[in-house]
């Protein structure tokens, strides 16, 4: 009876949204709980590593850092719940996040062996999904307390839900939008490499080579993006990323498959054929990484004179505005002077956008209702 009373709660939980109670042990329950359930996540992604990890990212990480943040995780979570289970704050939430230590615990913890598995396996990115959104929450959601643009929006803002569920999803997925995107890339522009361009971009200094791809790659951004704004069909995939309404560091996450398989696939194709050098590769997947989260964020950042070469927060959250002055502008990722080029950026007296979302609010709420949205046409 308890156990289906906590659950009720649970679920209650999950559908809510708005600041949490204090002084209750709400917020450090909340914090253990999704400390417990990355670590029990982690424990079966350690148990079957041929399913659940990436085979690309499973090269860029070391297992025995892994199990160190494994191990720390569940032991804040642990203690966190612990504490308020003897104070008697919130003790249902304690008592969940408990379990799953718990159980993290028994079915190995940090310390469950990996052997030798079978390669080349269908999998889903369990890893991925973690690490990044431990550290994404762990990094934006500090900035955001620490220079936050709206202080009254929380951090389970309204529609959280929905823009998490996007974010597991276009996570877990990560290995069939990497495989369909090199297929892509190879298939339609294998044709124009060229050994001799390639091996020039190779032999440029790194400071060089690193402007020059983000530059190369942000054109091809400017130039898709604009057409998501311009062309019907390809907005019904756009207005997706555009239909939500507070912007923070999850904001990002609401996007269309079908649009980040076209999106990767154009912006990677210049990568592709001029042939970068993989340490500079690497460095622009951060940058990406990096923007594509921070700009979103509900932060106050503007960076002076900097705003009108670089893409801030600012900047694109003009772009999500739904005020008269920034209906389709500032389209670029990374270098805002692209759009001043052009003539695409936004000119207002006013330094924050009033409404973000697409006007009229017509994109239903629901992520399944989010995926379909795109190919129904009423509205």
């Amino acid at each position: 009876m308890k156990t289906t009373k906590t659950l009720a709660k649970l679920n209650t939980l999950a559908h809510s949204h708005g600041p949490l109670p204090t002084g209750r042990g709400m917020g450090s329950g909340v914090t253990a709980l999704i400390l417990g359930i990355l670590c029990f996540l982690g424990v079966l992604a350690f148990h079957f590593p041929q399913y659940l990890s990436t085979p690309e990212l499973r090269k860029s990480y070391d297992v025995a850092t892994i199990r160190l943040i494994m191990y720390w995780a569940m032991v804040v979570a642990g203690g966190i719940s612990l504490y308020n289970i003897l104070f008697a704050r919130t003790r249902w939430l304690a008592a969940s996040a408990f379990f799953l230590v718990a159980a993290s615990a028994l079915l190995g913890g940090a310390k469950v062996p990996v052997n030798n598995f079978a390669d080349h396996t269908p999998y889903i990115g369990l890893d991925w999904f973690i690490l990044d959104l431990l550290g994404s929450s762990l990094i934006f959601v500090f900035i955001e307390k620490l220079f936050a643009l709206r202080r009254e929006q929380p951090v389970f803002r309204a529609e959280w839900q929905v823009d998490m569920q996007h974010f597991i999803v276009n996570h877990m997925i990560v290995g069939f939008v990497l495989l369909a995107t090199n297929l892509l890339v190879h298939k339609l522009f294998g044709w124009a490499a060229k050994d001799g361009v390639q091996a020039w971009v190779r032999d440029l200094p790194y400071p060089v080579a690193l402007f020059l791809i983000v530059l190369v790659a942000d054109l091809v951004q400017y130039a898709t993006h604009r057409a998501y704004h311009e062309v019907p069909v390809l907005w019904r995939l756009h207005a997706v990323h555009h239909s939500v309404k507070s912007m923070d560091w999850l904001a990002g996450s609401r996007q269309h498959v079908v649009e980040l398989l076209i999106t990767r696939t154009l912006v990677l194709a210049p990568i592709f054929v001029l042939g970068f050098d993989k340490g500079v590769i690497d460095t622009y997947i951060v940058i990406v990484g990096f923007q594509a989260v921070f700009n979103h964020a509900n932060v106050s950042v503007r960076l002076g004179p900097l705003r009108y070469l670089i893409v801030t927060p600012n900047f694109h959250h003009w772009h999500h505005s739904q005020d008269d002055e920034a209906i389709d502008k500032n389209y670029a990722a990374h270098f805002a002077f692209i759009d001043y080029v052009f003539g695409t950026a936004v000119k207002s007296d006013r330094k924050w956008p009033d409404q973000y979302g697409v006007v009229g609010d017509y994109v239903p709420d629901g992520f399944w209702k989010q995926v379909k949205f795109p190919f129904t046409w009423k509205g």
